[in-house]
């Protein structure tokens, strides 16, 4: 894993374009300790910064920028490409300087074309690659999203970085907030691609390919796998096996992903929290390995919070080395005051804290970590797969002005009365409607209430603010998400159509972020097995009945796991990876949010309507409402604001620029 930054010039400014590189590349170097490296060429005006962490081929031979042997291209690669010994061999006797993965994607670049070669890399990957002889820059991502990269103009010149604090370090940057990406931000806890929360920036696509020519005035975009395309093809071609041809062909697939991830010149584990998706993972690994596993867990006092008592579970049936550590309210809100180094653009999923938390544990013993991520999305693991059908069955049967009397109620009543009632309506109701915390979900219950379809069900459970031009001031909410669920509805079902569109942005935009931003902190690589290209396209083929059966959601997955764990040890409620703040904001955040949420801050930079966050905040602190989801939201933003307007300097060493 690494860190990646660049920029070409129009023409020259009066830094000298070394002094810019080192900087941009000293502010990522919490991605990459090991070593660094820079690229210019006079000439062209062709900048590349490197920061290294040293994963495969830990010798000078893995030292980038690399030049390919003929010279014509050079190349700064974040990630892995895991099957660079299979593509080796079939390249043949080639003159190979040392074993690392990126001298092997320049041969293959230079045999079979940048796209060919691109369709052949089995892995994570986001670079930057110069063609020297036909004067044009590209950028590349991978297939799901797994890496990031940013890019866009600083004035005149391309720019282009693995996190946005090395574009804010390009003396031509000017760094001004998007309030339609702030906008969306506010609906959806993340500013989803390509939007950038600063304007002129931009996030490439997942599986695309940017191009930029010496003689075009901007760039071309075109992708090399789709996710849209692979479902397609998937509802036209589904998997007609039998379930056990479909556990047995999963399972395969699922040891071969977990084996290449395995590959590694240095420490390695896993993150475990006994929940399906991280237990399939230690369990295939350790099915693979000579030796016990390391896994790493962390535990909060909060039994509605602590998945550790699951995770020592499967340790202990697995025979894993594992590790825990249990941690007080102080140790999680510590991070607090860390998370806008970490995170370049507002972001407000809180389970960014634990992330952080176990990785920092994880990176004591360990430099690679494998972890769970992407099997809600692939095989219909979140609760709003189950729910949303119910949910509309249920309201969909009562007359359109009944239910918007109804939410106006649902407004009204406190977060106390919301329980109460829910305690009554429990017994009552079928199992896959019953919810834990039901405070937290009253103001959802109101806007499911005036939903006109069950796709607004859905759209609701993935809204924050509901209407966040009234918290935006003068902003023109672009309708990206909306957009992404159309057109995955359009290939297949419902239930399915919600997972597409989960795949598409909720996973690279927040999930995959969170874990990125967490790991990197602490130089520590996170590895995704479940989201090997060839693992999504199987999934994709697979019919509704093998992801959700009978109410169990993550059914095929589930059959894969049996092999290795009882059921008993795994099965239990879906539990997020979270932390209790609503009860945090009214006790030791307290003062520091309340501080961020004063008039003064609010009304100073014009971007937010005071009235209306002050009067959540009101109601949250008297125990009337549970806003923590939305108050987070707003409060990451202000912290964010104010640390960019300050140029503090972090911990990590990153620097934030003002606005």
């Amino acid at each position: 894993m690494c860190g990646i930054a660049g920029f070409w010039q129009a023409g020259r400014g009066e830094e000298h374009p070394l002094e810019i590189l080192n900087r941009m590349g000293t502010v990522i170097a919490h991605r990459g300790p090991d070593d660094s490296g820079t690229f210019h060429d006079n000439a062209t005006g062709i900048a590349l910064a490197f920061r290294r962490l040293a994963i495969v081929d830990l010798s000078p031979h893995g030292h980038q920028p690399m030049s390919s042997i003929s010279g014509r291209y050079v190349i700064v690669f974040n990630g892995e490409v895991y099957n660079y010994e299979e593509i080796r061999k079939e390249l043949g006797s080639a003159l190979w300087r040392g074993h690392s993965d990126t001298e092997v994607m320049l041969a293959a670049i230079e045999h079979w074309g940048l796209e060919a070669a691109v369709k052949r890399f089995v892995g994570m990957f986001a670079f930057a690659l110069w063609d020297g002889q036909e004067r044009t820059l590209h950028l590349v991502r991978d297939r799901l999203g797994i890496k990031p990269l940013y890019y866009g103009r600083a004035d005149e010149d391309f720019v282009f970085a693995s996190e946005l604090k090395s574009i804010c370090q390009h003396p031509k940057f000017s760094a001004e907030i998007d309030r339609d990406a702030l906008a969306l931000y506010m609906r959806h806890n993340y500013v989803p691609g390509p939007h950038c929360i600063y304007q002129g920036l931009y996030k490439l696509r997942p599986g695309c390919i940017l191009t930029l020519h010496a003689t075009a005035a901007e760039p071309t975009v075109t992708p090399f796998w789709s996710a849209m395309d692979a479902a397609k093809q998937g509802m036209q071609l589904p998997f007609r096996g039998s379930d056990a041809e479909a556990t047995e062909e999963l399972h395969q697939k699922l040891l071969e992903s977990v084996r290449l991830r395995m590959i590694a010149d240095v420490p390695l584990g896993a993150f475990l929290s006994g929940g399906i998706d991280s237990s399939t993972v230690v369990a295939l690994m350790q099915a693979q390995s000579s030796r016990p596993v390391k896994t790493f867990t962390i535990g909060f006092d909060e039994v509605e919070y602590n998945e550790a008592v699951y995770a020592k579970k499967v340790a202990t049936h697995l025979g894993t080395d594992h590790t825990e550590l249990y941690l007080t309210g102080k140790d999680a809100l510590d991070v607090v005051p860390l998370l806008q180094a970490m995170y370049d653009e507002p972001f407000s999923d809180s389970s960014q804290i634990p992330t952080y938390l176990v990785s920092k544990l994880a990176r004591q013993r360990v430099t690679v970590s494998l972890s769970g991520d992407g099997g809600d999305e692939l095989f219909g693991g979140y609760n709003r797969y189950l729910l949303t059908r119910a949910i509309w069955n249920m309201v969909g049967k009562v007359p359109l002005p009944l239910r918007n009397m109804g939410a106006i109620l649902a407004h009204a009543c406190s977060a106390g009365g919301i329980q109460k009632a829910f305690q009554l309506l429990q017994p009552l109701l079928p199992g896959v409607m019953r919810i834990s915390n039901p405070q937290d979900r009253a103001q959802k219950i109101a806007t499911y209430l005036r939903a006109r379809n069950a796709e607004d069900v859905y759209l609701q459970a993935c809204t924050h603010w509901e209407d966040p031009a009234q918290i935006v001031l003068q902003a023109n909410e672009p309708d990206t998400f909306c957009r992404r669920f159309e057109e995955a509805s359009e290939i297949c079902g419902l239930e399915q159509a919600m997972m597409l569109t989960d795949m598409v942005t909720y996973l690279p935009d927040d999930i995959l972020v969170k874990v990125d931003r967490a790991s990197m902190a602490v130089s520590l690589e996170a590895r995704v097995p479940l989201l090997d290209h060839r693992v999504v396209e199987f999934a994709l083929h697979l019919p509704l009945h093998f992801k959700i059966r009978n109410g169990t959601s993550k059914w095929l997955l589930r059959q894969v796991l049996a092999k290795y764990i009882p059921a008993e040890l795994v099965e239990r409620p879906k539990m997020g990876f979270g932390i209790p703040m609503g009860a945090w904001l009214r006790g030791p955040l307290r003062e520091w949010a309340g501080d961020l949420l004063s008039s003064k801050n609010l009304v100073e930079r014009g971007l937010l309507n005071p009235k209306i966050i002050r009067q959540r905040w009101q109601e949250h602190m008297d125990g009337s409402k549970n806003w923590q989801y939305l108050l987070w939201d707003v409060l990451m933003f202000q912290d964010w604001l104010l640390k960019a307007s300050q140029r503090e300097v972090h911990a990590e060493g990153c620097q934030i620029l003002s606005l």
